[in-house]
């Protein structure tokens, strides 16, 4: 699957025989481009990609307040297990990561790229669905998906699906993040609930025999960090979308970075109780499982509230909370102020306790 920008051509309407993929639909030949335009141009139909060129060229809007803007680019691969989970698919969750990543930059997306890995005997029902959720993900973000490719290796080589994303997008103009600006006194925003993510998908797995009422949080979140930097660019130090890993790992990250402290308040941290119980009974610690809907943001004191204000205004940031503050003390840790008086170092794990999960 490839694209490009030239108005696209008439195309016949492509037929697909028989209702799982075969090897020949990677062959390169007729047979992948009935696949490519019953599944992927079907779902993804757009100007620059319809044409099916070798790569997308993309028109780079001026701003009146900085001209040409500063572009972000990342890349991600998603192998999530299983392909479906309450909450979303490993289609959305390719697009959202992806959107994700670039608004942590403080980017706006101007267009996504998908390559995908298929399993020889995947059902043609089920990547129409994921490539439908894929397409409905990217109308939320308001990108598309511009261009990608194809690919089909032998039955027990990938597991269904796999998917590659990468994304292009247009820098706020006010943003100067990274995670090596934090200073003392920062405050640290959590834009929701954490954990629910790595819960869903590894109650999904069905391994566990453990039944809770939780969904994926994966969503969007480039309207959200937009409106936070609309209020609070100025003020807004580093953005991080905490997946692998969750909230601990990214405020290590943050710590190490810029050599400071981050004391986190254990009441102040929202969990789900159907989250907490499920990571209860795992033995996890929720600070550790995987969002993909939520955002942290290291803003400085004075416009903390406004940042606040800010998320909470957004839909997707109604639950967002300061969770805690950056420290001098002791620099490159993170400790946590338990519910019960005492003080625990949050520190990041060697391992990841929960794979496949994105």
């Amino acid at each position: 699957m490839t694209s490009g920008q030239a108005a696209p051509a008439a195309r016949p309407t492509a037929r697909l025989e028989g209702e799982r993929v075969t090897l020949a639909h990677g062959s390169g030949g007729k047979a992948t481009q009935a696949l490519v335009q019953a599944v992927f141009v079907e779902a993804f139909h757009n100007p620059r990609l319809d044409p099916l060129e070798d790569g997308a060229v993309l028109e780079v809007p001026e701003t009146a307040t900085n001209g040409r803007p500063r572009l972000a680019y990342t890349t991600d691969s998603f192998v999530v297990s299983p392909l479906f989970f309450p909450g979303g698919c490993i289609g959305d969750l390719a697009v959202n990561g992806t959107v994700n990543d670039l608004a942590a930059c403080g980017a706006q997306p101007l267009a996504l790229s998908a390559s995908f890995i298929i399993e020889e005997g995947l059902a043609l029902a089920d990547l129409r669905r994921i490539a439908q959720a894929m397409a409905k993900a990217a109308r939320a973000a308001g990108t598309e998906v511009a261009t990608g490719d194809t690919k089909v290796v032998q039955r027990g080589k990938a597991d269904g699906c796999f998917i590659t994303t990468s994304g292009v997008g247009a820098v706020h103009p006010g943003a100067r993040l990274s995670i090596a600006n934090a200073r003392p006194g920062d405050r640290v925003i959590v834009s929701g609930p954490v954990g629910d993510h790595g819960a869903t998908v590894m109650l999904a797995r069905g391994e566990l025999g453990i039944s809770a009422q939780v969904a994926s949080d994966t969503a969007p979140l480039n309207g959200l960090v937009a409106a936070l930097l609309d209020e609070a660019a100025a003020g807004t130090h580093a953005l991080r979308d905490p997946t692998r890993g969750g909230l601990a790992t990214v405020l290590n990250e943050v710590a190490a970075a810029s050599g400071v402290g981050v004391v986190l308040d254990e009441a102040a941290i929202p969990v789900r109780t159907a989250v907490r119980g499920a990571c209860e009974l795992l033995g996890i610690d929720p600070l550790y499982v995987a969002c993909e809907g939520r955002m942290v943001a290291v803003v400085a004191p004075d416009l903390a509230d406004r940042a606040l204000a800010a998320m909470r205004a957004h839909p997707l940031g109604a639950e967002a909370t300061v969770v805690g503050e950056v420290t001098a003390e002791p620099a490159g840790m993170v400790l946590e102020k338990t519910a019960f008086g005492g003080t625990r170092v949050v520190d990041m794990l060697s391992g990841d306790p929960l794979p496949r999960i994105c």
